[in-house]
């Protein structure tokens, strides 16, 4: 079992995503909780960051059945992101992978550009450092480049659905014996990472936020067991694809293949031990 914490109105909206599987334990920590639960935490609201880091809720007691290993979902520019170092000092003798979902930061002003900054950097800092075992970086931008057909109305909804089958499939990848292949094991010091989206025809990807000086690159293919079964030469041609792509000592490459009874569908994940910079016009010289 993995234990799925949202911290967070928007950041609770990808967790309860969770709740439609049965391989997980998912608590939610927001300000819109009504009344408290074994699952359910309500988070007060401050005017100013300083007041949220000041008050700092103990979850000891809430998070005492929490599993070993712990997927938490973060929003930048939220209020509650305040929350979120304090509330991992707390667990931190757990496994713990931190999602940090980017907003737009083209248009963030103020305090809000303020909170989106230090999180972004502390976490991953914290990654790097072995305090973390690992930060997924995902940009809202990305995701929308790669979402057809949504509407103003669907937006956080479309993009909250790709997040958790994301993350769910690579959960499961993780923890299932593929067809043929092996995933390489990432460096230690590659704890900052992304996810992208396969297509499974050309081993195009579709990542969720451009990651830079990508180290260690994982493939995860899941193939119709049908065409796992009768289709020759399908191992040969997906491996030629792969010996295409740009690979060094300092860019490996992995994959594995999974059989499914849906259609093709495939993900993928860059690891890197980079740190992760601003990418807003004020950057530009």
């Amino acid at each position: 079992m993995i234990s799925i914490v949202g911290i967070g109105n928007a950041a609770s909206a990808i967790a309860e995503k969770f709740k439609s599987q049965k391989n997980y334990n998912v608590y939610l920590l927001n300000s819109t909780v009504q009344r408290r639960s074994k699952y359910k935490y309500k988070l007060k609201k401050h005017k100013d960051p300083e007041e949220y880091e000041a008050n700092i809720p103990d979850v000891s007691k809430f998070f005492k059945d929490l599993n070993d290993h712990v997927q938490v979902f973060v929003v930048g520019a939220s209020y509650s992101s305040n929350y979120i170092l304090g509330i991992l000092e707390q667990i931190r003798d757990k496994k713990l992978d931190v999602f940090y979902i980017k907003p737009d930061t083209e248009l963030l002003t103020g305090i809000p550009k303020l909170l989106e900054n230090t999180v972004y950097g502390v976490l991953q800092e914290y990654a790097r450092s072995g305090l973390l075992n690992s930060v997924t970086l995902v940009s809202n931008l990305e995701i929308e480049k790669h979402i057809q057909n949504i509407s103003i109305k669907n937006y956080y909804e479309s993009l909250n659905n790709t997040i958790f089958s994301a993350i769910h499939y690579l959960n499961y990848f993780t923890h299932t014996e593929p067809q043929i292949g092996q995933v390489a094991q990432p460096a230690n010091i590659n704890r900052i990472r992304t996810v992208g989206m396969l297509d499974p025809k050309n081993l195009q990807e579709k990542w969720l936020f451009e990651l830079d000086m990508p180290r260690d690159v994982c493939y995860y293919l899941c193939i119709n067991e049908e065409r796992l079964e009768k289709e020759i030469g399908l191992h040969k041609r997906i491996v030629d694809m792969l010996k295409e792509k740009p690979h060094n000592s300092f860019h490996k490459l992995s994959y594995a293949i999974y059989d499914t009874h849906l259609h093709d569908f495939g993900f993928c994940v860059a690891h890197t031990n980079a740190i992760q910079q601003q990418k807003t016009l004020d950057k530009v010289d």
